[in-house]
């Protein structure tokens, strides 16, 4: 690069529309990464760098590590999805560098962008989000977005390159402290995965297919607890599958913790096929609950910080948590 790097805490601000639009291809795209309909009202305002995208997961073909050169993360800005039919994946947005301004000091901020320019940028990038393709008898829309686009724009990345995983520490993306923890697990558990040692199920379950749960109807903001393992277990089929959802290994960590119902999940477009999939049964996202690329075999460090669905039987209401509680601590007040 002829600039000095982006790194984690620089502020910078999103290139003016017509900037943007110089950039871009004929399919909306900046070295095969697509510039979104849902990025454009960003444009002229300013964020802190997050991480760099060194060292992210691969969606697609699942073959572990992939990096997306000279781009980022900027705070926890995602997509809402209005430029693809509605889906809640709420997808983290990659950045090109060249889309970005890092602001030094004294630097005046932008004025806002003419409302024909930001038009034009939306028009381009809106142009490639959808399309039909012919399916016996009928159409059928497929969908372009940075997620199932990853494949095309970013590299394969060999699973044991030191310095992939040293550059995660000098860029700034995490601490020492967090390297070092990260690295440790995985010096251990890949050798393991290898010999078979570390089954492919997470979390093996005693459920049968077919075996229904009392649905509890939740709602964004009610406050639900995580049920431990051993209740999510019973759940689950033997090869951890609650009505097809898998029950992931970064999900374990949050089990006994507390927190708010995000959204419920209707429909989001999948990486691998660009097909919208319309749930038939309940899934839901939970506020600050992400995949954190620490637990997960061989995508470690990953900074897409995806919202994993969760089914309803996997939690229950915060009230309905503490009643059993409160009722053994006044049984034992009662008891002395």
């Amino acid at each position: 690069m002829s600039k000095e790097e982006l790194h984690r805490g620089d502020l910078v601000e999103v290139k003016s529309p017509s900037e943007i639009l110089a950039t871009l291809d004929h399919r909306g795209a900046l070295s095969d990464l697509p510039f979104m309909p849902e990025m454009a009202p960003l444009c002229g305002r300013r964020f802190t760098v997050d991480r760099r995208a060194d060292k992210i997961c691969d969606t697609i073909h699942y073959t572990g590590s992939r990096r997306l050169n000279d781009a980022v993360l900027l705070e926890d800005l995602r997509c809402d999805g209005s430029a693809h039919d509605g889906c809640q994946a709420e997808c983290r947005f990659f950045w090109k560098e060249q889309w970005l301004s890092k602001v030094t000091p004294g630097m005046a901020p932008s004025a806002p962008a003419p409302a024909a320019a930001l038009a034009g940028l939306i028009e381009r990038t809106a142009a490639n989000t959808r399309s039909l393709v012919q399916i016996g008898d009928k159409q059928e829309p497929r969908y372009s977005c940075q997620a199932t686009e990853l494949q095309r724009c970013t590299e394969h990345l060999k699973l044991w390159d030191p310095t992939t995983y040293v550059r995660e520490y000098t860029s700034g993306n995490v601490t020492l402290g967090h390297f070092l923890k990260v690295t440790s697990r995985a010096v251990v558990q890949e050798p393991m995965r290898k010999l078979g040692l570390i089954p492919e199920v997470h979390l093996k379950g005693t459920a049968r297919k077919g075996d229904r749960f009392e649905p509890l109807n939740l709602q964004p903001g009610e406050l639900v607890r995580v049920r431990s393992e051993e209740e999510i277990a019973k759940t689950l089929t033997p090869d951890g599958r609650n009505k097809g959802l898998w029950f992931d290994r970064e999900m374990m960590p949050y089990c006994g913790g507390t927190f708010r119902v995000r959204q419920r999940i209707g429909k989001f477009i999948n990486d691998q096929d660009r097909k919208m999939i319309e749930l038939k049964n309940e899934a839901i996202t939970l506020d600050g609950v992400i995949c954190s690329g620490d637990y997960s075999l061989r995508r470690w460090f990953c900074p897409r910080a995806i919202y994993p669905y969760w089914r309803e039987c996997w939690l229950e209401r915060a009230e309905a948590a503490r009643q059993p509680a409160e009722a053994q601590r006044a049984t034992g007040r009662a008891a002395g």
